[in-house]
């Protein structure tokens, strides 16, 4: 078993920032001290650098199987562990789609081989598998995914009974994406009479409007009620939508969660008429002022958690018109990155950002020993400078894709080196072959 000792580290943990030695011993985190001497282990020194817990991604889609000319397992955990993040649970909508025990058994199979940072998979609820999700232990995997809104695959559970019955018999979380179906048609062919295929980027968040939100996560949330279901509503992109959610009583005990993700924090509209369908994302990116509501519940703790909704597709797909230019696009590699940008702008504290990207998904999704710097938990953890600038060019992005939306962003941190299960899986810039990755099991 490997010994590694990380010296004069800044932990941030559990609402604290911490100068002190770190000693990992195999998959574990062995001792956490002011000053560690040990003559028998590597000793890496961080001098001063930020030490994080490793970000856990509730929402990433790698596009594996069936739509590999995107990304891979392979591809997109490697992006992922350059970025910080050290976990992933990936999205139901692939091809074949998982929606049957087999065939997440068959993605569980693939990441065993090829993944760089820990994994799980969300299986996809559609309206006519509801014996195969009562059939589905409730530690195999991160929960059940459903698609109240249409998407890329088409996934669309749109038969009200079977939505009831979904809630009704699963212990799992029900991760939901949440846009209107009948608004956005109705929607789409107003505008498709005017413009035909071509309709200006604009108009997207007009199409996926605010009203189609929140009619349908406010129609989940009381089904949720109504049911008992543990509902997390996934990517949550207006400031209406944030009134639903509570902060008065603590995660632990909610029955209802929030995500929000980079690129409702990042963009507004404003920036459609220079990143065009490059930052086409379901749901939409909307208003200055629904950005502002957004920080602010995630402030507030009305939402819970920041993810990704890592989404990759081609260049060449992402610049056709409009009706044909899928929505999403690669995130992983550059979310801490952002984050970290806007700690530095004054707009949230490490102690804020590591609750909503490392504790609080450990704790929302019941994950076993990660998502903290803590005696006795795998060594996911990722060592940040905040002193070193990194522009994002296509020279240095790990996506299959080749692209990212913040190309020319010079961000004000670096990622230096990732760990998983206590191995250095990313080394500035170098990626080890040994794949040290694990299966999340739950404590449920």
């Amino acid at each position: 078993m490997s010994r590694t000792l990380l010296k004069n580290a800044k932990v941030v943990n559990e609402n604290n920032i911490v100068e002190t030695d770190v000693l990992l011993d195999g998959e574990f985190i062995a001792r956490i001290d002011a000053d560690i001497s040990d003559a028998n282990v590597q000793i890496i020194d961080l001098k001063g650098d930020l030490l994080l817990p490793g970000i856990i991604d509730d929402q990433v889609h790698f596009r594996e199987p069936g739509l590999t000319h995107k990304g891979t397992i392979a591809t997109e955990s490697r992006a992922a562990i350059a970025g910080g993040i050290t976990t992933f649970m990936e999205q139901p909508n692939t091809v074949p789609q998982t929606t049957t025990i087999e065939k997440l058994e068959e993605k569980f199979a693939i990441a065993a081989r090829d993944a760089s940072a820990n994994y799980s998979f969300l299986f996809g609820g559609t309206n006519d598998n509801l014996e195969e999700l009562k059939r589905l232990d409730k530690n195999a995997c991160s929960g059940v995914k459903l698609f109240l809104g249409s998407s890329t695959g088409n996934m669309l559970v749109d038969d009200e009974a079977v939505l009831e019955k979904i809630f009704s018999n699963t212990e799992m979380v029900i991760s939901a994406h949440c846009e209107d179906e009948g608004t956005i048609r109705a929607n789409m062919f107003k505008y498709q009479e005017m413009y035909g295929d071509d309709i200006p980027i604009e108009l997207h968040p007009i199409i996926r409007s605010e009203q189609a939100c929140y009619l349908s996560s406010s129609k989940a949330i009381a089904l949720a009620k109504r049911t008992g279901a543990r509902l997390h509503v996934f990517h949550v992109s207006t400031g209406i939508e944030t009134d639903l959610f509570t902060n008065e009583i603590p995660l632990e005990e909610k029955k209802i969660t929030a995500e929000v993700c980079i690129h409702h924090l990042w963009f507004s509209d404003e920036d459609y008429a220079e990143k065009g369908t490059l930052i086409k994302w379901n749901p939409a990116v909307k208003t200055k002022t629904d950005r502002k509501k957004l920080w602010k519940a995630l402030l507030d703790d009305r939402i819970d958690v920041v993810a990704t909704d890592h989404a990759p597709h081609t260049l060449e797909e992402k610049k056709n018109p409009y009706t044909t230019a899928p929505s999403g696009g690669p995130l992983v590699q550059h979310a801490l990155l952002a984050m970290l940008q806007k700690e530095k702008e004054g707009v949230i504290t490490l102690e804020k950002m590591v609750e909503k990207m490392c504790h609080n998904p450990a704790k929302l999704f019941d994950i076993d020993r990660r998502g903290y710097i803590r005696e006795g938990y795998y060594a996911d953890l990722v060592q940040v400078n905040r002193n070193s600038k990194e522009e994002v060019k296509k020279a240095n992005i790990f996506y299959k894709c080749g692209w990212s939306p913040f190309e020319g962003v010079t961000f004000d941190s670096k990622v230096m080196r990732t760990f998983v299960n206590g191995h250095l899986a990313y080394d500035n810039g170098i990626f080890s072959e040994k794949k040290n990755a694990k299966r999340l099991t739950f404590n449920r």
